[in-house]
């Protein structure tokens, strides 16, 4: 998404423009396909209204269902999952997205994997799983190449993968 200007490098979490997304917010409001609803999931959520972002989250997982593509399916609920995760739901977020990337690796949609594995990695990190986080993110390195993403694609997975070595050698010093 156009709106992602970096990453928190404490939380590796999306930074964006608060006005630019608001404004994004409003403009598909009343748009109801699975695409714009999948959208306005991300909005909320990056917009720290999680109340609103879960509970259109799961009527989206309910639209992808009755009328969407298995792939409109497999991105909604790592949506959702995301969504868990802003809230601190670290464990149904775990299990959610690692049933995701599951299943896009199943289906061999290396992609979708790639974003499910990049989620789990950051619910991981949240969770203080440093380990797990590594090896989500160092397995969304791998499909990112594998599908050809650009240069800019790979150099955040890897400052991803930088920030939990770092956070993981900081918990080792401290204990």
């Amino acid at each position: 998404m156009g709106f992602i200007k970096g990453y928190d490098a404490s939380t590796l979490r999306e930074l964006v423009d608060p006005s630019e997304c608001e404004a994004r917010l409003d403009e598909i409001e009343q748009q109801r396909s699975i695409p714009s609803l999948l959208e306005r999931v991300w909005l909320l959520k990056v917009l720290g209204r999680l109340d609103e972002a879960l509970a259109l989250g799961e009527e989206t997982v309910r639209q992808a269902r009755m009328a969407g593509t298995r792939k409109e399916l497999l991105r909604a609920r790592i949506l959702l999952a995301t969504v868990q995760q802003y809230r601190g739901a670290h464990a149904a977020a775990e299990q959610a997205l690692a049933t995701c990337a599951s299943e896009a690796e199943g289906q061999g949609w290396a992609s979708i994997a790639a974003f499910a594995h990049q989620h789990h990695g950051r619910n991981a990190f949240e969770a203080g799983d440093y380990d797990t986080a590594r090896e989500s993110f160092k397995h969304t390195l791998f499909l990112r190449r594998e599908t050809g993403a650009d240069d800019a694609t790979l150099e955040s997975v890897l400052l991803s993968i930088e920030a939990v070595e770092r956070r993981r050698d900081l918990a080792v010093a401290a204990s």
